[in-house]
């Protein structure tokens, strides 16, 4: 593709400009391959001419690389580092290398107090659970981990329930806006609810082999769906108890993710009042022992789940009891946050600002366990947290700042339910109705090129837009995400910036990689999925190749920027449950908001 003489002249001018054309020959070869229409594709639409200045930033971005992304990824996923969970040695080291990376970049410390750190409070609980059921045919207890997985989200030391009623809530919904709602004004206080997971998969009454799409968005997991809002709903009704029934297909991951995630010390936020308006106890249940409650009760599980399809579904209690003891041992912790910022180069604009996260925490070690005991968490999400090291990099090297500031913001305990991103989303250092956008990276692309580009919630925001022309110009395709079933979009530190209302942007690596069979990229998905993901392979690959991250973040370095940069806001497109909560956020704050 011939380049327009504007960029003719910035190559002359610019010696990082002619980096960049290097990378975009290359890129327009593989460009020509491939065939950016499709029905699972988001249209591309023409870029915006917004002056030469965009090739200041193509070149800033073309200075993120392999190396160092690789050199940040092998310290922080060492064995030195020991699984980086908070509220341990790893936690100390990992803070200690994110503020020196960002000193050694020149960038100032993103909270106002003049600190690189947002303290969190954490209380940090080991519950020791035990359970049994009381049946007419006797009592059996439940064992950990074939059968449950329990805890207390209460901050006490220990917590009993006594013989509860067991109630089957179906998926355990309230949706006003659907017309459902599962639980029909039955009073569940001190009870113990058992509610399936996921959404009702409800067929399409004119195509019963497809989903209804006016339904719980069809395919795709609303957050009704995850496991934290059933938790949530039984809180808020006052039952006593949950389980969550697990099957991995709707849950998105396999029963040993729920152990390795649950089985351990657990975090959650140290909140003044303990956490008394949180469940006594909250729980899993495998799908086997739930199917063999329901037998013993004289029930099919099956037709339990399908009676749950259905708006007129009722709440339906079981001929048993359940009785919980967990001893809890609780430590508190002050975590934290890691920020630095790149003000803005506009005096009207600085305070405005575009927001990088990515986690740095993951599941630390297991004393437990024989042989290797660290859960190194390469992927996840050491491999996040060096590219939020080199969007800072890339930045700087800009010939000035941005008009807005820009924040790069590593969270902490998003393995323990996002609260490193609660916290900062209830306690922004910067007004949530001054940053205009939240760009998240959990995870990068480490087998190599793709043709196509993952957005996880495709068509939520004009985000989406600005990603879809970056990446036209380099001959990518957008994709939506291939199981929006399985919830990604609630399960990363984004999702609290939406939930207050903040565009944000998510991405995932492509599917069809260049030079690999069409199910290379899903197979390589499902086997990190069983074979790594939450455990303690989860290491650097010999075979990793992330020349396809590299050109993955260069375009959300432009995107940022453009943000950054430029006029107008990014906004919630119409469907999006998180539009009105922005709108009513701005108008409270700017009534003639933009």
């Amino acid at each position: 593709m011939p380049k327009p003489a504007q960029l003719r002249t910035n190559v002359m001018k610019h010696f990082k400009v002619c980096v960049l054309a290097v990378i975009a020959l290359g890129t327009s070869a593989i460009a020509s391959q491939q065939d950016l229409i499709g029905s699972d594709r988001a249209k591309a639409v023409p870029p915006k001419s917004i002056g030469a200045d965009l090739s200041v930033a193509k070149a800033a971005a073309a200075t993120i690389n392999t190396n160092d992304l690789m050199r940040h990824i092998r310290v922080l996923a060492s064995d030195e580092f020991e699984g980086r969970l908070p509220g341990t040695r790893g936690e100390e080291l990992t803070v200690n290398y994110l503020i020196h990376q960002f000193q050694q970049l020149g960038l100032a410390p993103g909270n106002p107090n003049g600190s690189w750190i947002q303290t969190v409070p954490l209380a940090g609980v080991k519950s020791e659970a035990t359970a049994a059921l009381h049946m007419e045919s006797g009592t059996v207890p439940l064992q950990y981990p074939q059968d449950m997985t329990a805890w207390s989200p209460r901050l006490e030391s220990e917590v009993k329930i006594d013989q509860s009623d067991i109630v089957f809530v179906g998926y355990g919904i309230q949706a006003p806006e659907y017309g459902w709602d599962d639980f029909k004004g039955q009073d569940v206080r001190g009870k113990t609810l058992l509610m399936l997971v996921g959404d009702p998969p409800l067929p399409d009454p004119n195509d019963p082999s497809r989903l209804d799409e006016s339904m719980f968005k069809g395919k795709a997991m609303t957050y009704y769906g995850r496991w934290t809002y059933k938790f949530e709903i039984a809180a808020k009704l006052g039952a006593a108890a949950a389980f969550v029934i697990h099957e991995t297909g709707p849950a998105g991951y396999p029963w040993f993710v729920v152990i390795n995630s649950w089985g351990r010390e657990n975090f959650s936020l140290n909140r003044p009042d303990k956490n008394q308006q949180e469940l006594s106890v909250a729980a899993w249940m495998s799908l086997d022992r739930t199917k063999q409650l329901f037998t013993n009760v004289g029930m099919g599980f099956d037709q339990m789940k399908a009676a749950a399809l259905s708006r007129s579904f009722k709440p339906v209690t079981l001929a048993a009891k359940v009785s919980f003891k967990v001893q809890n041992t609780i430590r508190t912790v002050d975590s934290r946050n890691v920020i630095a910022k790149l003000p803005g180069s506009d005096p009207r604009l600085k305070e405005e600002c575009v927001i990088y996260t990515a986690h740095w925490d993951h599941l630390g070690k297991d004393e437990r366990r024989e042989g290797d005991q660290i859960f190194n968490g390469a992927l996840d999400n050491a491999s996040g947290t060096a590219a939020l090291l080199e969007f800072a990099k890339a930045f700087r090297q800009l010939p000035k700042p941005p008009r807005r500031s820009v924040l790069f913001l590593s969270v902490t305990a998003e393995e323990q339910g996002l609260l490193g991103a609660k916290y900062y989303a209830s306690h922004p250092l910067l007004p949530l109705e001054k940053t205009l956008a939240n760009i998240n990276i959990d995870t990068i692309n480490p087998w190599g090129l793709t043709r196509d580009l993952c957005v996880v919630g495709l068509g939520h925001s004009t985000l989406d837009d600005l990603l879809i022309e970056s990446a036209r110009s380099r001959g990518i395709a957008i994709t939506s995400e291939p199981t929006p079933e399985k919830g990604f979009y609630y399960r990363s530190d984004h999702f609290e910036f939406a939930k207050e209302g903040v565009p944000a942007l998510y991405i995932k690596e492509g599917s069809e990689f260049i030079g690999q069979p069409a199910d290379y990229g899903r197979k390589k998905r499902e086997d990190y999925t069983t074979q790594d993901y939450h455990k303690v392979s989860d290491e650097i690959k010999s075979d990793w190749d992330l020349s396809g991250a590299v050109r993955d973040l260069q375009m959300l370095m432009e995107v940022g920027w453009r943000v950054a940069e430029e006029e107008r806001w990014p906004e919630w497109k119409a469907g999006s449950e998180f539009k009105q909560r922005r709108e009513q956020m701005l108008r409270r704050t700017r009534p003639s908001s933009r």
